[in-house]
């Protein structure tokens, strides 16, 4: 059993064979898949495939790249897509200074405004954070006091190191581990993985991004978290089984799904 904790499956990437996709990933024996939105229509969309698939389930919000476009008409209509019984969580929200494709200003008034709305709803947040981890892990740390230990929320992609993991784990956040740490450079990452509490790790593919060798430069897709499942069942000695029902657990306590 496993499931991807991160998947744009509502992106055009996947418009052609959406359907084999998710027959590709049951065959691979992952049971449950979340769909960040990243702005209003990718949240609508995201929303519309959790009707289609049954174990497709949705975040919905607006990226940092896109934080600019979050008007007060969009923001209302995400509120409002949060309802949804399928949404379990608001995201991919966050801060990324590395790509700066909003100003910085709009961002972390976006980032602020979402995590009041996670809180107003009780939902966990997914997390997007590129050369941010200061001031993300700043506002978490606030969001944290002010909503009297309900916040809940993982830091997706993890790219901190060890450096700032602990201050995750601190705010009762958890980390989500995705293909590169299968990349032969990516020891840091690796040594994360193995020395983070076993009840802070999910898994996930961010597909169509960030494929795994041996699909490195091709289209990733969530039959492939088998293999972010397997690097870590090797830094750990763990059997990839017991790293499939543990980060699946771990998924299933996040997001509140069975």
């Amino acid at each position: 059993m496993l499931t991807d904790t991160h998947c744009h499956l509502d992106l055009p990437q996947f418009d052609e064979d959406r359907d084999a996709v998710i027959e590709r990933a049951r065959a691979a024996g992952v049971t449950r898949i979340m769909n960040p939105g990243i702005d209003l229509e990718s949240s609508r969309r995201a929303v519309a495939l959790t009707e289609t698939f049954a174990e497709v389930y949705a975040a919905v919000g607006f990226h940092p790249h896109d934080a600019a476009k979050m008007g007060e008409a969009e923001f209302a209509e995400v509120s409002e897509l949060a309802r949804h019984p399928k949404v379990r969580a608001i995201g991919e929200i966050g801060l990324d200074y590395y790509r700066d494709l909003s100003p910085r200003d709009f961002q972390r008034r976006a980032f602020r405004r979402q995590l009041e709305l996670a809180g107003e709803r009780d939902l966990p947040v997914i997390v997007h954070c590129r050369d941010a981890h200061h001031d993300v892990m700043a506002v978490l740390g606030e969001w944290v006091i002010e909503c009297n230990g309900s916040a809940r929320g993982v830091l997706h992609s993890y790219s901190g190191g060890r450096a700032w993991v602990q201050g995750v784990f601190d705010i009762g956040f958890v980390i989500g581990i995705t293909g590169p740490i299968t990349f032969p450079k990516a020891e840091e990452l690796r040594a994360v993985a193995q020395r983070a509490p076993f009840d802070r790790v999910l898994i996930e593919t961010d597909a169509p991004y960030l494929a795994p060798p041996p699909h490195r430069g091709q289209r990733n897709e969530p039959a492939y978290v088998r293999h972010v499942a397997e690097k870590i069942a090797g830094v750990r000695g763990e059997a990839v089984m017991a790293v499939a029902a543990q980060t699946s657990e771990n998924a299933a306590r996040l997001f509140k799904w069975e």
